[in-house]
């Protein structure tokens, strides 16, 4: 029978205990922080706007938001968040059958919230609690509406190193406790799977904190956060007319997917085909642009012009890149994330980031992306690249710099990155240029393998969360890592498989090739058994 908790570090104190009979026990936990502060001036009027909070009120600066004890202007002095004073953590542990590992996973966006419950295998704990893994999620250290909302990031930097890279240690370190606490053993083996924020986390674990997991799964990482908000505005602003409306017509989005698919997917009579690699693609979206005015059957002049913006990535004047465009093949996915109503959710992400977190001091809300300057602005974010980035990309040089990963690599750790081909938030050739370059860092792609691996996911939208491609659970990378660490057998391939909508109807399996060997069709048998691929060198 599994034991009673004994009393945690004083730090650290129980919110709620709820027991599920099935599913397993719900655990809650709060990171507390200590007060050292004195009350010694009024609170800025930005801080208390940001709060809702009445800059004319001078008594809510005594009052406390979040009834931690701590007033707004104690938690002001302090760094901390007055709406929200915890990295709130929830754990579930099951009541039978545990199988001795722990399994915790990130969040994405700017999280804010405990999303204990989500769906499908992306940052979602519960895909390890039908393991019978005991599993942990966090809300990353604060509290916000969304996961685009950025507002509780201002003038609140204790916040923002929570999100950036301590509350996947502080959570694993509290889950460990309770786990060995609960059942009166310490797992055997632990891991942890994120996605986008959840994936650039994840690779921070393996840079910073190495000995905290015995294997790691980084899903779509947004590697270098800071190249990928200058994607945003790049995007945002590519997309936007002197009038501020989308440049691109969302109704001729088809029209172009088509000719993308049509010039560079697969012929081999499956449905929902892919474009195997994008990097073979050299689709002109000139080729589509009206011989004059505008016709629903070709692209403005203006509209070819986003497009390609869109294919080539931000630069700034001297024609220098910032980070990878958006691949070919990607088209499907860009109403949700880059040219649907409200410019996608480039814009939100870029406005919010930029106008509560990036800059030093922030730039507040009203400050608008549209004026982002890609000459002078990029290099105002090199404290939050030090802050935030896994990696950071170098304008001057073309290359990608971070720390080496000898410790974890010493400590027997393992790293499964899987990115999707097709996505169109976080550009999938950065995590190319990742790995490659940890490849030469280590001595060769062959050496990197030993602890490392990288699976480019064709067809697949960012994170999977949407068709034609693949969705997160048509792969299962849990199990090739379970296999990897726990057995020594390194996967040389996932399989992917792509569904019906709304249904569990096979259209088509694949293999998917550890990077940078490919899926190739052996000319014969059936195109949608992944029996009728193999995996072949470049």
């Amino acid at each position: 029978m599994p034991a009673t908790p004994s009393l945690l570090p004083r730090r650290y104190s129980p919110r709620k205990l709820a027991l599920a009979g099935v599913a397993g026990a719900a655990i809650a936990f709060a990171v507390a922080l200590p007060l050292t502060a004195r009350l010694t001036a009024p609170l800025p009027d930005t801080v208390e706007i940001a709060n809702g909070l009445d800059p004319n009120d001078p008594t809510d600066a005594a009052t406390d938001l979040d009834g931690d004890g701590f007033s707004n202007l104690q938690e002001f002095l302090l760094g901390t968040n007055p709406r929200s004073a915890a990295i709130n953590f929830e754990i579930k542990l099951p009541l039978q059958a545990w199988n001795g590992k722990f399994y915790m996973v990130g969040c994405g966006g700017f999280c804010g919230t405990l999303n204990s419950e989500a769906r499908g295998f992306s940052n979602a704990m519960n895909f390890g609690l039908r393991r019978n893994y005991a599993v942990s999620a966090s809300d990353s250290g604060h509290w916000g509406t969304n996961a685009v909302d950025a507002r509780w990031a201002l003038y609140n930097p204790v916040a923002v190193m929570d999100w950036a890279q301590r509350y996947v240690p502080e959570t694993a370190r509290v889950s460990k406790i309770i786990v060995k606490a609960y059942y009166g053993a310490a797992h055997k083996k632990s891991y942890f799977a994120g996605c986008s924020q959840g994936g650039r986390i994840g690779l921070m674990q393996a840079l910073r904190n190495p000995k905290d997991f015995d294997g790691i799964i980084s899903g779509a990482p947004a590697i270098d956060n800071t190249g990928l908000y200058n994607h945003f505005a790049w995007v945002a602003n590519a997309n936007s007319g002197p009038d501020g409306k989308s440049v691109f017509s969302p109704a001729k989005l088809n029209l172009l997917r088509n000719a993308v698919y049509a010039a560079c997917g697969e012929k081999l009579g499956v449905a929902d085909a892919v474009i195997a690699d994008p990097r073979a693609c050299h689709f002109k979206p000139s080729t589509l642009q009206c011989r004059a005015g505008d016709a629903a059957d070709c692209l403005t002049q203006a509209e070819v012009a986003v497009a390609e913006k869109i294919y080539s990535g931000p630069v700034n004047s001297r024609g220098q890149r910032l980070f990878p465009g958006v691949p070919p093949g990607s088209e499907p996915f860009w109403p949700a994330r880059i040219t649907g109503t409200g410019g996608g959710q480039a814009l939100p992400y870029a406005q919010s980031y930029f106008r509560y977190m990036a800059f030093d001091p922030p730039a507040g809300p009203s400050y608008n992306v549209i004026n982002y300057d890609f000459d002078k602005d990029p290099p105002r974010l090199a404290y939050a690249a030090s802050i935030t980035n896994a990696a950071t990309y170098n304008p001057s040089t073309g290359g990608i710099e971070f720390d080496d990963m000898n410790a974890f690599k010493e400590a027997g750790g393992k790293l499964l990155i899987w990115h999707g081909w097709a996505d169109a938030s976080v550009p999938p050739q950065h995590a190319v240029d990742f790995y490659e370059t940890l490849g030469k860092k280590e001595g060769g792609i062959a050496v990197v393998q030993d602890f490392a691996r990288l699976f480019m996911v064709p067809g697949m939208d960012h994170c999977g969360f949407q068709g034609p491609g693949p969705a997160d659970t048509g792969i299962d990378p849990l199990t090739a890592l379970e296999q990897w660490v726990e057995e020594g057998k390194a996967p040389s391939e996932l399989i992917a498989t792509k569904t019906a909508p709304n249904s569990n109807q096979t259209l088509w399996r694949r293999p998917v090739c550890a990077y940078p060997n490919a899926a190739r069709y052996k000319g014969s048998g059936d195109p949608t058994d992944a029996t009728s691929f193999t995996c072949t060198a470049p």
